[in-house]
């Protein structure tokens, strides 16, 4: 034989359900924008990372025979001041580069994301390269620490200053 509930019982337990239904939809929904902030906020450091490490590489990875190439990979990454300045002294860097016959190969060790917004990022990177020019043909290292400050333009991050530090 089948229990039956007094009709204020079931109401009861209707709302009850109604409610657990709603609370359960309601932290479900807040889950998924959590975790989906989470998502893009790891994409976005990814993005800073990746694009901090290639305008370093391109920075300390220089060669003579295609100087041309080389700055306007750098050129390409820039905006701003440090790409108006760099702009300025590509003739100058193309004669000396040149005249010395310099090659400077280099590889990025580390990167840090030491702050960071929605469309502003400061990036510590350090890297090595091998140069070697006419003075030092047989080749000197060099570590760099680089400090790059990036901004978001155009769906892309691009460094806006690049400063050597410590």
């Amino acid at each position: 034989m089948a229990t039956r509930w007094p009709d204020g019982m079931r109401r009861v337990l209707s709302v009850g359900l109604a409610m657990a239904t709603v609370v359960t939809t309601a932290l479900a929904i807040w889950l998924a924008v959590v975790v989906l902030e989470q998502r893009e906020a790891d994409q976005r450091r990814q993005d800073i990372l990746s694009a901090a490490r290639q305008s370093a590489l391109n920075f300390t990875s220089l060669d003579y025979r295609h100087y041309d190439r080389d700055s306007a990979n750098v050129l390409s990454g820039a905006t701003g001041d440090f790409k108006k300045q760099f702009e300025a002294q590509t003739k100058q860097l193309t004669e000396l580069v040149a005249q010395n016959k310099s090659v400077s190969e280099g590889q990025v060790l580390e990167a840090g994301i030491v702050r960071s917004s929605e469309n502003s990022a400061r990036v510590l990177v350090v890297a090595d390269s091998k140069v070697t020019n006419t003075a030092v043909p047989k080749g000197e290292a060099r570590t760099y620490r680089l400090q790059l400050d990036l901004v978001h333009k155009g769906g892309r991050w691009l460094t806006s200053d690049v400063e050597f530090v410590g």
